[in-house]
């Protein structure tokens, strides 16, 4: 089962990432406070963290930020990222937060998709290696 958490304040972004990524295999977990997010990560372990740059309390720099400090220092596991952005101008200070991929919206639904392929690819390539290691 894939898994995925996805943090944003604005319901109708929660929804359009979930309704794009809803299917069999596939569970997705959803924060509307940044300050929520790295509890969310530590208790539910996502193959992926989806950050709206718009969250409550703590943008999705901030908290992607974060992500990768504590990562860094072993007390949550390492997760990709992908950060949806406002504008093509946020890109500059997205790039500082070292996310793995950034989308800006309006969110094209199957580009969506494809890019959060390519995220967990790496992952899907590493467990089929380690069950043939084990076989």
């Amino acid at each position: 089962m894939t898994k995925i958490l996805v943090a944003a304040e604005a319901s109708w972004v929660r929804d359009q990432v979930r309704t794009s990524l809803t299917g069999p295999g596939q569970l997705v977990i959803e924060v509307d406070r940044g300050q929520d997010v790295r509890e969310a990560v530590l208790s539910n372990s996502p193959d992926l963290v989806i950050l709206d740059l718009q969250i409550a309390n703590m943008g999705g720099i901030a908290v992607a930020l974060d992500l990768r400090l504590e990562a860094g220092a072993g007390r949550i596991p390492e997760t990709p990222i992908l950060l949806l952005l406002d504008r093509e101008a946020d890109r500059f200070l997205a790039t500082r937060t070292d996310a793995d991929a950034m989308l800006v919206k309006p969110i094209d639904a199957g580009l969506l998709r494809r890019t959060i392929k390519k995220l967990l690819s790496p992952l899907e390539t590493a467990a089929v290696s380690a069950a043939s290691d084990d076989a």
